[in-house]
């Protein structure tokens, strides 16, 4: 999509604060010659915890926050206005315990995705990437045992009902329904879909995904004994903008680096960082499927290796007194 030279692009990135889409716009801020112009959407642009964004280089010049809410159409429509593509990484996230999770995840969930396609179509964007999860992928009782799960694979909306996975079902069904919403209108969507996004932080708290690296740090604590899929947020954030800008991409891409055990990450962590006291209980619970990235890597998409990711994680949480 984003042609050689001195090309000026202006990128809305939603939920601009979070893990994911911080990273996402200091990548943008930083490509070649300005390239990038940024609008971010927040709910307070004053509020202190988006101070990293102000902080970015070039954030003063190329950077824009709006107010916005994704269950408000006219304050999404407001930010997306005069972008060429939009990055969809925020998802509602409601208070739990869920009482009714029909209208507390799945329709904000819904709701949420449909009003920023709309906007899209409105301010006839070139492209929209919308972040979705493995979780839209992995549960899918029928897919052939043993077999790395693919693009093709789809996370069984009844399985999530019966299972009451109301997390998997709302990314499932936003992204079904981002897709038909494309077959419909004609606007080009394409859909990334990250294994759990570990990595250093650019936002001053924990986020859900880091928190379980920060737990392997709380001795005595019991932790979940299984192969866990990953990838470094920086590598997602590079995916983002690879589907953006190769003109030929379609569909969706999974995005997992490394599946890697629980306890062989710990004795990593263990041998860079000997001082600080580890989980030592390990909870047997079912193991993750194995997923192919291999349509992303055919686009180039490179990826960090393990003990960089986890150094750089940890050095983050010292610096953000997470962690001693």
């Amino acid at each position: 999509m984003e042609g050689a030279g001195e090309t000026k692009t202006t990128a809305c990135v939603t939920g601009a604060g979070g893990f994911v889409a911080s990273w996402l716009i200091k990548l943008l801020l930083s490509r070649g010659a300005g390239r990038y112009t940024v609008h971010g959407t927040v709910r307070d642009p004053g509020d202190a915890k988006n101070a990293h964004l102000a902080a970015l280089d070039g954030a003063a010049e190329r950077l824009r926050l709006f107010k916005a809410d994704l269950l408000d159409y006219g304050s999404m429509a407001a930010a997306i206005a005069g972008c060429d593509v939009v990055f969809h990484v925020a998802c509602p996230v409601p208070a739990s315990p869920l009482s009714n999770p029909e209208v507390e995840m799945l329709a904000p969930a819904l709701t949420g995705t449909m009003n920023v396609l709309k906007a899209c179509s409105e301010a006839k964007v070139k492209r929209v990437v919308v972040v979705s999860s493995v979780s839209a992928v992995m549960l899918n009782p029928s897919w052939p045992q043993g077999k790395a799960m693919d693009e093709g694979c789809w996370t069984d909306v009844d399985y999530c009902r019966t299972t009451e996975n109301w997390y998997s079902l709302g990314k499932t069904l936003a992204e079904l329904e981002a897709f038909d919403y494309a077959k419909r209108t004609g606007l080009d969507v394409v859909t990334v879909c990250p294994s759990l996004v570990i990595g250093p932080l650019l936002q001053p708290t924990v986020n859900a995904s880091s928190s379980v690296i920060v737990d392997f740090f709380r001795g005595d604590s019991e932790v979940k004994s299984k192969t866990r899929n990953v990838v470094d947020v920086r590598d997602v954030a590079d995916a983002l903008l690879l589907v953006y800008e190769t003109p030929e991409v379609s569909g969706r891409y999974i995005c997992s680096s490394h599946a890697t055990k629980v306890s062989d990450v710990i004795e990593m962590l263990k041998s860079m960082y000997p001082t600080y006291k580890y989980a030592d209980k390990f909870v047997q619970v079912t193991e993750e499927p194995s997923f192919c990235s291999r349509k992303l890597e055919m686009l180039g998409w490179k990826i960090k290796a393990l003990e960089e990711t986890l150094r750089d994680s940890v050095e983050s949480y010292k610096a953000a007194a997470v962690l001693d």
